[in-house]
């Protein structure tokens, strides 16, 4: 590396480039890496700006209404703009003229329902929007403004720090003293510092003039020794404390803070004069060493941030895919709707805290969420317009229900109101849903209706219960005095005792139904039994028991049917034993007499005596059926 002795130039020198991307050669010029920074500038622009939109919490745009939003406007140009301002001022457009897109799309969907045609249809002017227009308006022109008087600030510069070159040349023509002179320089090396950028183009022609310049004046002023090597002293000095600064942003947390932090540095060690050549190679190494590492820690911040924004992308366009589907399926109900409903504000929630997507896809793809979304609740919005009409008939029907159980809330003929009721219930189930600011109103009604009967009905019944089972207790009773009558010798007595207790036993009511099987059977048992007890021929206690199973067929549900099917079925039993006899008396005359077809005769005799003796006591059951059916 080689320097001329009395060069203050540091133009051999070489430092870490400022982009993201790369590091420098050692051989690289100081001119290279000033042109090279100031072209990197507009390569990481954006990527700052979007760091500091990830880093700091931005308005919630979409939630503020639009006089919220011309506001945000107003107060963004009541400050100086930044980076930031542009994309803020740009949302603020955006989520305005959404808000106001919608407004007139619901003003056009009226006008048209209200039988309007779409080519008349001319909404009135939005002073809201006339604002806005002027504001944005005022945001470009200040825009304009701003940048101007940068490009204008950026031009004086270069004015400047001409003449400052053109008087460093006069310094080698100058009649005063060193001292004086050197001081002057010094002077002049202040002001070209105190000057900040310049236009691109001119930067590298720049640098090269004012270095040339100061070799001149280091050549033509042959600075001794001694002053030349405190110049280097104090620059080694100078350039050891930027090393050590520049080390103690290895332990700044932000990686990008670091980053700008290094440039400030990297902006003093290119104002600082050479030092010592033997020390000059190992500095420069340990600066630039440092740079690389800082370099290196911002390029994978923002690598880092990249790979989120794309997985942020991904993450989001999935979101997207899924109310997209949702909007496109058919939906016919209101729990539907409620459901699918639900799913999309899950996901709007998700979207929220899912962080931005790559900077030239983040409007895109929130448009395409935001179309998603608005394509499904304009699609419930209509469902709802669609299904008015059938909610106030619905409403109709339930108030007609209403109206048909309240005349059933008083009744007490419990049974048939009891189905009536039931079938109310099931037509409600089965009609739609009614407007919801009437729902609960026409549900209560129904409701008190309803309990009012059941109410009733179970007080009824629960006083019915207690005497059911008294009744069960005199039926207990009542079997208990038949099991420990006795009879007496005269069966006419016998009889009227028996039908004095089928009399005591009919006159007692009902008892709880899953009693009244058993205690039936247990009456008839101990009839049974009683006649049993009694000395009566085989015909009549056949009878008294017919009568006995008669008089329970009586009590118990429609009767009528019973009846006539024990009629039915004796009937059936007496033509079957008519034709019996019948066969049997004309078989005995095929018999002549003898004494082995004697005992054959009288065998069938019996039988047929047996057979006239049993459709007599048919007969006499029919006639007890038919005397009760009168």
């Amino acid at each position: 590396m080689k320097e001329q002795d009395l060069t203050p130039s540091h133009e051999n020198e070489t430092e870490p480039k400022v982009e993201l991307s790369a590091e420098v050669t050692h051989d690289q010029s100081e001119t290279q890496i000033q042109e090279e920074k100031t072209e990197s500038d507009d390569d990481t622009e954006n990527l700052k700006s979007d760091s500091k939109a990830e880093l700091q919490e931005k308005p919630d745009y979409a939630s503020m209404e639009k006089h919220e939003l011309i506001q945000r406007l107003k107060l963004i140009l009541d400050v100086e703009l930044d980076n930031e301002s542009k994309e803020r001022a740009e949302n603020i457009k955006i989520h305005f003229y959404k808000k106001h897109n919608a407004t007139i799309e619901e003003l056009k969907r009226n006008f048209l329902k209200e039988g309007g045609q779409e080519t008349d249809f001319h909404p009135e002017k939005d002073d809201q929007e006339l604002e806005i227009k002027t504001l944005l308006q005022q945001y470009r022109d200040k825009k304009a403004e701003v940048h101007k008087s940068f490009e204008q600030k950026k031009e004086n510069n270069l004015k400047q720090k001409l003449l400052i070159i053109e008087e460093i040349k006069q310094l080698v023509n100058g009649q005063e003293s060193f001292e004086k002179t050197f001081h002057e320089f010094r002077v002049l090396q202040k002001k070209w510092k105190d000057y900040g950028m310049v236009p691109s183009p001119s930067v590298k022609h720049l640098w090269e003039n004012y270095h040339h310049a100061v070799e001149q004046f280091y050549d033509y002023s042959k600075i001794n020794r001694e002053l030349r090597d405190l110049d280097l002293r104090k620059n080694l000095e100078a350039k050891i404390s930027l090393c050590e600064n520049a080390e103690k942003l290895l332990e700044e947390k932000s990686a990008v803070k670091a980053f700008n932090d290094l440039q400030k540095l990297h902006e003093m060690w290119r104002e600082i004069g050479p030092v010592d050549r033997s020390k000059r190679e190992e500095l420069w190494d340990r600066f630039k060493t440092i740079s690389n590492t800082i370099n290196r820690n911002q390029q994978s911040f923002y690598n880092g941030i990249r790979e989120e924004q794309v997985c942020n992308l991904q993450k989001k366009t999935a979101l997207c895919i899924k109310v997209e589907e949702i909007a496109s399926q058919i939906v016919d109900s209101h729990q539907d709707w409620n459901e699918a409903s639900k799913k999309v504000l899950e996901i709007q929630q998700e979207w929220r805290s899912i962080g931005f997507a790559p900077k030239k896809d983040n409007n895109s793809i929130y448009q395409r969420f935001r179309e998603a979304c608005d394509l499904f609740f304009n699609h419930k919005r209509d469902f709802y317009v669609e299904h008015k009409d059938k909610l106030n008939e619905n409403m109709k029907l339930k108030i007609v229900l209403c109206e048909k159980a309240e005349e059933f809330q008083d009744s007490t003929d419990w049974k048939q109101t009891t189905n009536e009721l039931i079938r109310i219930q099931k037509k409600w189930k089965s009609i739609g849903n009614v407007p919801r600011k009437v729902s609960n109103d026409i549900w209560n009604r129904f409701r008190k209706a309803c309990d009012t009967f059941f109410d009733r009905k179970s007080e009824h019944f629960g006083s019915l219960d207690l005497k059911q089972a008294e009744n069960l207790k005199l039926k207990e009773t009542v079997i208990e005095t038949i099991n420990s009558f006795t009879p007496s010798e005269d069966n006419e007595e016998n009889l009227n005792v028996v039908k004095q207790f089928q009399k005591d036993w009919s006159e007692i009511g009902h008892v709880p139904f899953k009693q009244k099987e058993q205690i039936q059977n247990n009456f008839g048992k101990a009839i049974n039994a009683l006649y049993d007890k009694m000395n009566m021929d085989s015909s009549n206690l056949e009878v008294q028991k017919f009568k006995l199973k008669i008089d329970s067929i009586l009590e118990t549900k429609k009767p009528e049917d019973k009846l006539i099917y024990e009629r039915n079925k004796l009937y059936n039993k007496i033509k079957q034993l008519e034709s019996d006899v019948t066969l049997w008396e004309n078989n005995m005359g095929f018999f002549s007499l003898s004494d082995k077809s004697n005992s054959i005769l009288k065998e069938m005799q019996e039988k047929v005596n047996q057979g006239k003796k049993n459709l007599t006591l048919l007969k006499q059951k029919i006639k007890l059926i038919d005397d009760l059916a009168r």
